[in-house]
């Protein structure tokens, strides 16, 4: 096994200490975030972009860690029968597919365009994400057009965005599946955590076959993050929500400001 201060700082630089301290706040806070209004990756992708990280580095690190609160999130919805499995099994197949490409994609995209795709897309991605919706009462039984058709084509480009980049997949899976298949709000959640899971399992098949994982730094951000994970869902009162969101979106506009500033100038 490496030295540990060798390697934390040969990525984080000689203050990596007070670096990894940051780190850890940030992935307690988005997995708190998360389980309470969604939008975590908005605060866990930019602070690894903006401890150093490379960007391959910083998305397949990231991807490794977020997707052990995906599993739990997903078990949670299994075990109070939530999920709509016709959906989830043809879902889950083409979004594990569509984001193992979009993760290949983003491995043979040079660093520049990279850093320029990813100020692009983190702004939209935002706005998507985080703009207050209204939902109403859907429906829990589908067509074969639905499951066979739209079900495949929805999961398969949602997974390629989630193997591209990442952040908002499960807010844009549960979008897709209420507008287009007018789908229960809350069994459409519980089926965008399991195609979102998949998605995430692709994607970090292809980004550990790239060696881009960085597992030692990505052990105690793993902690951090379900504990976050496990206090939100505690404290996930209705009205809390929205104060949550709110911070969100003070912290996305913060550190995206930070990235525009370190990548332009």
């Amino acid at each position: 096994m490496p030295n540990l201060s060798l390697y934390a700082s040969s990525y984080l630089g000689e203050q990596w200490e007070w670096v990894l301290l940051v780190l850890c706040v940030a992935f307690f806070l988005s997995g708190f975030v998360d389980s309470i209004a969604g939008g975590g990756g908005f605060i866990s992708t930019p602070s690894l972009l903006l401890a150093g990280l490379p960007p391959h580095l910083a998305l397949g690190t990231n991807k490794f860690i977020v997707v052990f609160g995906t599993a739990i999130a997903s078990f949670n919805f299994i075990i109070h029968k939530k999920v709509l499995w016709r959906i989830v099994l043809v879902g889950i197949v083409f979004s594990t597919i569509g984001a193992y490409i979009g993760s290949k994609a983003v491995i043979l995209t040079s660093e520049g365009t990279l850093k320029t795709i990813i100020l692009l897309l983190l702004p939209i991605a935002a706005l998507l994400a985080l703009v207050p919706k209204r939902f109403h009462q859907g429906r829990i039984h589908f067509s074969p057009k639905d499951i066979f058709l739209i079900t495949p084509l929805l999961s398969l480009g949602i997974g390629f965005y989630d193997g591209y980049f990442g952040p908002g997949t499960g807010s844009f899976l549960i979008m897709g599946f209420y507008i287009a298949l007018r789908m229960d709000l809350l069994y459409a959640s519980g089926c965008a955590k399991l195609i979102n899971l998949g998605s995430g399992l692709g994607s970090l098949l292809a980004f550990i076959l790239s060696g881009s994982v960085l597992y030692l730094l990505a052990l105690p951000l793993i902690v951090c993050n379900m504990l976050g994970g496990y206090l939100g869902s505690k404290l996930a009162l209705q009205k809390g929500a929205k104060i949550v969101r709110l911070m969100v979106v003070v912290v996305f506009v913060l550190m995206f400001i930070s990235l525009f500033v370190q990548y332009r100038f």
